[in-house]
């Protein structure tokens, strides 16, 4: 029986060590871990940041692009007929949407979505505005009627994309 009691001595406080040990050892490895998630993290944002600005800065160069002005003033005098001069547009805003298509891996959703609608309302602006036009009609008049329509229906649809990216910008970045 005394044998029982030394051992119960002995072990019980050597057990009650190993546990603190344990604890102490198995929060030393938390804290590390967290410490390491954390140094991981901050170097996948210092990597990202810089790729994710970039983004938003091709994709408001896009939307600058794109813009029925900017468009007009870069186009005009390319083509002769109406026909040629609608389908440079549409090829010109359809090849700078796909060589920028992959930036929408670093934009929001709702940012992607707006620079779309944008796109697709500039299209519609062109379409509308080739509609009474007849196909050889020289190139100027499209470029009149583009202007006259988005002037007479308020249509500006790069600006609201535009504003929206740039304050998304200023949320996620500033």
């Amino acid at each position: 029986m005394e044998l029982v009691a030394d051992l119960i001595k002995v072990l019980l406080p050597a057990g009650l060590v190993l546990w603190a040990m344990c604890l102490t050892v198995s929060s030393f490895i938390r804290k590390e871990i967290v410490e390491k998630e954390l140094n991981i993290k901050a170097e996948t944002i210092k990597t990202l940041l810089p790729i994710r600005l970039q983004a938003y800065e091709r994709m408001a160069l896009f939307l600058e692009r794109i813009s029925p002005n900017n468009l007009l003033i870069r186009l005009t005098g390319r083509v002769a007929t109406v026909a040629e001069f609608q389908q440079l547009m549409l090829s010109e805003i359809r090849e700078e949407f796909s060589h920028n298509l992959s930036q929408q891996v670093y934009m929001s959703d709702e940012a992607w979505l707006n620079i779309k609608n944008a796109m697709n309302e500039t299209v519609a602006l062109i379409n509308l505005s080739t509609k009474d036009l007849a196909p050889e009609a020289p190139a100027l008049e499209l470029s009149k009627r583009i202007l006259e329509v988005a002037i007479s229906k308020n249509i500006s649809p790069s600006d609201d994309a535009l504003k929206f990216i740039k304050q998304e910008m200023r949320d996620n970045f500033m």
